[in-house]
């Protein structure tokens, strides 16, 4: 985050896995609408093959407590897929995703791509501030979906 930022005196965001409280991720994605019963296995293995970034308790009785995370799953030289987007029920209102963005958007690694995709049930104006977009040409695009590969 950036120091000018307001923010950067209660939160801080980090790329570094070391500072991801797996159990708490863990625990909110396996529970959300886009991954309900995500089994832990492959929950490790995403987060270890995606650039992730969390949201940190920097000051304050709550110190170190990560109260949000997002991931990009790229290759970081074309393509990017946003996921897994969330800020904790308790923080939520003070600009943090908006800050986690700018932090993801702003990211060395993001930059140059020609693509970056996600979807999103309930958070479109969120992400239309940072330009993206509904799929314009959609007959271009397709998809194998497995809404329920979980509950097998």
């Amino acid at each position: 985050m950036s120091t000018t930022n307001d923010m950067t005196i209660k939160y801080r965001i980090s790329c570094d896995n070391n500072d991801i409280d797996t159990e708490k991720v863990y625990s909110f994605i396996s529970d959300s609408y886009w991954a309900k019963g995500l089994p832990r296995p492959v929950f490790d293995k995403a987060i270890n093959n995606s650039l992730c970034f969390s949201v940190i308790q920097a000051s304050g009785t709550n110190v170190g407590v990560q109260v949000g995370f997002a991931r990009m799953i790229t290759d970081r030289a074309t393509f990017a897929y946003l996921a897994d987007v969330y800020i904790d029920e308790s923080v939520r209102g003070q600009g943090l995703s908006k800050a986690l963005m700018q932090s993801i958007m702003a990211h060395e690694e993001l930059q140059g791509l020609r693509r970056i995709m996600l979807a999103t049930k309930d958070a479109h104006g969120l992400y239309e501030q940072f330009g993206f977009v509904k799929l314009i040409d959609i007959d271009i695009f397709m998809q194998l979906w497995n809404p329920a590969v979980y509950k097998n």
